[in-house]
């Protein structure tokens, strides 16, 4: 083992993630903040979303508000190199194995006030693979506490089913609880110090809520899965060529044998007519799980 004790695996394995402290220090974080703050210069320009951020529904030329930064690996050389660095992978490693491959990336932007929510579901329920060893690892860059909306899960999800993230026949990527036969009082949190992670099974059914407090809480993802996990057809994760695919190597070695394990499926099916961001699809939701920003401006 690199980085996790036997307690740490066994518990991602029973409740489906696990949070790590200290994973990055002081001048990382410093680093990776600088460089956040400068999209907000960019967002001042901008009165749409785009291939590069996510703006929130509220936001206003001259008023910057951003609810999503897009691949930031590919928009900044610090986002690849933490990818890249022990401080992410060698959990993950001892999680799933030595050859891995990259999903997507994202950074999540909950201003304080105001930041979205971000409704139940799985990430499974997106892109299906003929294994289960797919994971989000979430870099903490603020504290994260109960106020300022930090992830939340319900513990041992990801050894049940894949639930129904339809509306009205359409995949929309989000959950009805109760439908699903979930009480809220039983998801936990998340929480951790500025510089941890939080490692999450692409099964486990996790959300997070609208940011009331006064505190920003960012969170970077690296979404990624072991190299013998192919994309199943019909899911999101598509490739233009092997050599494409293979490109998205983080470590270790590629392989053209897949590892097919006996584990459920739904296909994401049909999509809507215009695919967005995560918060553009699940607001077809008709009973929602988290409460929306309704500011003056919104």
């Amino acid at each position: 083992m690199e980085a996790l004790t036997q307690a740490q695996i066994d518990e991602y394995q029973e409740v489906g993630a696990i949070v790590v402290p200290d994973r990055l220090g002081p001048g990382d974080l410093a680093e990776i903040r600088a460089v956040v703050d400068r999209f907000y210069d960019l967002a001042r320009e901008m009165t749409a979303s785009d291939d590069r951020i996510d703006l929130e529904d509220s936001h206003r030329p001259g008023d910057p508000r951003i609810r999503r930064i897009k691949r930031p690996d590919r928009q900044a050389d610090v986002f690849r190199r933490l990818m890249l660095s022990d401080a992410i992978l060698a959990p993950v490693r001892d999680l799933i194995g030595p050859d891995l491959r990259l999903h997507t990336s994202k950074l999540n932007m909950k201003s304080a006030g105001f930041g979205a929510a971000v409704e139940w579901h799985q990430d499974w329920a997106f892109y299906p693979h003929t294994n289960d060893n797919v994971l989000a690892v979430g870099v903490m860059l603020d504290d994260m506490a109960e106020e300022n909306g930090p992830l939340m899960i319900f513990p041992g999800s990801h050894k049940g089913p894949i639930f129904d993230h339809h509306s009205k026949g359409v995949f929309i990527g989000a959950m009805h609880l109760g439908a699903c036969g979930f009480d809220i009082r039983d998801a936990v949190t998340l929480t951790g110090s500025a510089g941890s992670i939080s490692i999450h099974h692409a099964r486990v059914v996790h959300g997070s809520a609208l940011n009331r407090s006064e505190r920003d809480r960012r969170l970077l993802f690296y979404e990624m899965m072991a190299a013998d996990a192919f994309p199943i057809m019909g899911g999101l994760t598509t490739f233009a060529s092997i050599a494409d695919y293979n490109a998205l190597m983080l470590c270790g070695q590629p392989t053209l044998e897949p590892r097919v394990d006996p584990v459920p499926v739904r296909i994401p099916q049909p999509q809507p007519g215009e695919y967005g961001s995560i918060y553009e699809i699940q607001k077809a939701l008709g009973n929602r799980g988290f409460e929306i920003y309704k500011g003056e401006d919104a």
